[in-house]
Formats: structure tokens, sequence, C-alpha cells
């Protein structure tokens, strides 16, 4: 087993979105993306087959997608997509999400 500390991973950046790879394994991948006010964590897709989970775990935004997308996002919320669909995220106040990948590409 495998314990992780989310609290030891709560630290943001002025230039750009703070990423941290919390695990990643032959099965799934999970990263914690961390981002002020007013970023933008651009709207991308991958050449791949699997599916993506984006959890908001502190603060509010918008999920994005395809067409200018928008659905209101906070805390506990969770976006479950196709890998290859546009996704992205925009934080209205500081804001952390968990994204995670299956299978890992």
């Amino acid at each position: 087993m495998k314990m992780i500390h989310l609290a030891e991973s709560r630290i943001f950046e002025e230039k750009g979105l703070k990423r941290f790879l919390l695990h990643d394994s032959p099965y799934f991948r999970i990263l914690n993306f961390n981002l002020q006010a007013g970023q933008i964590f651009p709207v991308h897709r991958h050449p791949a087959d699997g599916q993506v989970s984006i959890q908001v775990i502190e603060g509010s935004g918008q999920f994005l997608g395809e067409n200018e997308t928008a659905l209101p996002a906070v805390a506990g919320d969770i976006l479950v997509s196709d890998i290859n669909e546009p996704h992205g995220v925009k934080a209205d106040t500081d804001m952390r999400i968990l994204v995670t990948i299956a299978p890992p590409f």
C-alpha cells in the first residue's frame, strides 16, 4: 500500500500551474495540479485510448471542454471523460485538482 499526503503538495506558483506526480503505475497515474485564481489549465486532448478524471479538492472554477463549453466546478466535483475528448480547467479562486489517467500513456 501507498499513502499520499495531499497537504505536502499544497504549493502554488505565480508563473503558472504547479504539477505534482503523486502516483505512476502501469494501471493508472495520479497528478495534482494547483492553479492560482485566474490561471487556466488549457483545453487539450491526448491521442490515446482511456479515461481521465479531474476532481476539485480545493477552491472553485470551471471545467472546460470543446467549443468553449464550461461547467461550474467546486470542491468535491469530479469530471470524467475519455482522454481524447477536449478537457481543461479555469480557476476562479486558488484551486487544486487531482487528475487520474487510466491507463497511463
